[in-house]
């Protein structure tokens, strides 16, 4: 894995002039070395999707649905191999890494099915009033355009996956602009749509640094933009071209809320085990990892200890390690930030109850208590390692220290009741409510998207594939209906 790692331009592999190297957060060996494309081939790259748009389109639906079954096959035929080079690149422990390769796997699975069923027509009678007698109307959804899908580090093959197989199963060209910290995981895809009967030019696979990415998103034969990671940026992008259509999937600070009649100890020790997991899983870095417990004083003395046994009980070292739960950050510096927002946080008033401890880019798994409102690990993603847990008297106060967020991606609410369960489901300003579980649960082929700053249009494959096509109305005249 150490070699120079050639990119994908119109389905074909070509190098640049320049290349960068990709390390492993762990113990900082060389993983990989990535080509830059010049700017005269990411010209070529944008030019070859826009000249094929109305071919692929035009494309059937077996041919696209063949390619993403070949895909997801041969994903699973190579997991083994893909999520050693996740774990390498990203530092994220094996055993996540081989549930992220075979997330992908589902991922183009379902896609092939969407293409197959995706756009099948509607019909109207548009003779409910005299003026349409006589007359059918017959809706279809057709591509928008080239998609420009910018994927992040976190999930460096999935979330390729969630930008390339939608466009794919809709028919839409794709440049994918893979995260500069993990690239390789995406340039994996290329090696697997090579294989495939897609037409030249419908995919490209663009390893360039963040500085040019401007360039790209005003380029105006991209006219659709799917982009996964910070709010910041995801906003400044939106602003920047206010006439394309922007699917955001942003920032979160995931709330597990565990109410008053999530009470036995089979109960708490399910809440504890659940919310330890999965604030710590990824090194805590998901858009939907535990940030927030917001716990009901009727159970919080007994919850608390419970989450911090969990907590240290999570196994932290090398990510190549089977046994290992929490692997490094993916960087120094982006330990560094998260050391800095506990500090500052305990130095406000907020009680340590474990971890806190900084050793290169890797952060302990940390719980805290206590922690005053405005401290910046109150309001903003942590994207680490770290918990906050808070008591709260009843329902309607936990559902407004949910609420009481700038950001709303997911919440979990453990809880029995079934009117609860609807009652959270309205009354809580998120993407998507879990009930019985933490906030991290995603199944791919589910809406999945934020409120508030946590951004705009859905994931899953099929809301992905509405997001990137438009309907057109045929209106058939002169019929006896």
């Amino acid at each position: 894995m150490t070699s120079t790692h050639a990119f994908w331009l119109a389905g074909r592999q070509v190098t640049g002039e320049d290349s960068f190297d990709v390390t492993s957060p762990w113990d900082g060996r060389l993983v990989g070395s990535v080509s830059v494309p010049s700017e005269a081939q990411v010209e070529e790259a944008v030019a070859a999707a826009y000249a094929v748009r109305d071919e692929f389109a035009a494309t059937p639906a077996h041919v696209r649905a063949a390619a993403l079954d070949h895909v997801s096959k041969r994903l699973a035929e190579r997991t083994e191999e893909i999520a050693q080079l996740i774990s390498a690149e990203n530092g994220k422990p094996i055993k996540w890494a081989r549930g992220e390769v075979g997330r992908a796997v589902s991922v183009f699975r379902f896609a092939a099915e969407e293409a197959r069923r995706f756009n099948g027509g509607e019909a109207q009678r548009l003779d409910t009033d005299a003026g349409g007698q006589g007359r059918l109307a017959l809706t279809r959804r057709f591509p928008k355009g080239v998609v420009l899908g910018i994927a992040p580090f976190n999930f460096p093959l999935n979330l390729c996956a969630h930008k390339v197989a939608p466009a794919i199963a809709a028919g839409a060209p794709i440049i994918l602009k893979p995260a500069p910290a993990t690239p390789l995981s995406g340039l994996i895809l290329g090696d697997l749509l090579a294989e495939t009967e897609l037409p030249a030019g419908s995919w490209s696979i663009l390893p360039v640094p963040n500085d040019r990415m401007p360039a790209l998103v005003q380029d105006e034969r991209l006219p659709v933009i799917s982009f996964t990671g910070s709010d910041k940026v995801g906003y400044a992008i939106m602003d920047s071209v206010p006439r394309k259509h922007c699917t955001l999937e942003l920032g979160g600070n995931g709330a597990a809320v565990v109410l008053g009649d999530f009470s036995s100890d089979a109960d708490l020790d399910w809440a504890a085990t659940r919310i330890a997991t999965f604030s710590n899983y990824q090194g805590g870095q998901s858009c939907i990892s535990v940030q927030r417990v917001i716990a009901d004083a009727s159970v919080y003395d007994r919850l608390l200890p419970r989450i911090v046994a969990a907590v240290e009980a999570q196994v932290t070292g090398d990510p190549s390690d089977p046994k290992t739960d929490v692997g490094p950050l993916v960087s120094e510096d982006a330990a560094k930030r998260v050391e800095s927002w506990v500090d500052e946080a305990v130095a406000a008033g907020a009680t340590l109850l474990t971890g806190g401890k900084r050793d290169g880019a890797s952060y302990a798994p940390t719980v805290l208590a206590d922690v005053p409102a405005d401290v910046t690990i109150a309001c903003e993603e942590v994207f680490g390692p770290v918990l906050t847990v808070r008591k709260v008297n009843g329902e309607e106060e936990a559902f407004a220290a949910v609420n009481d967020s700038k950001f709303g991606l997911q919440a979990g609410v453990f809880t029995h009741d079934l009117q609860v369960a609807f009652r959270a489901h309205r009354a809580l300003e998120v993407g998507g409510v879990v009930i019985g579980d933490v906030p991290s649960y995603r199944a791919d082929q589910m809406p999945y998207g934020g409120a508030k700053q946590s951004g705009v249009g859905r994931e899953g494959v099929r809301y992905a594939m509405e997001d990137y096509t438009y309907e057109r109305v045929l209106v058939l005249t002169g019929l006896a209906l």
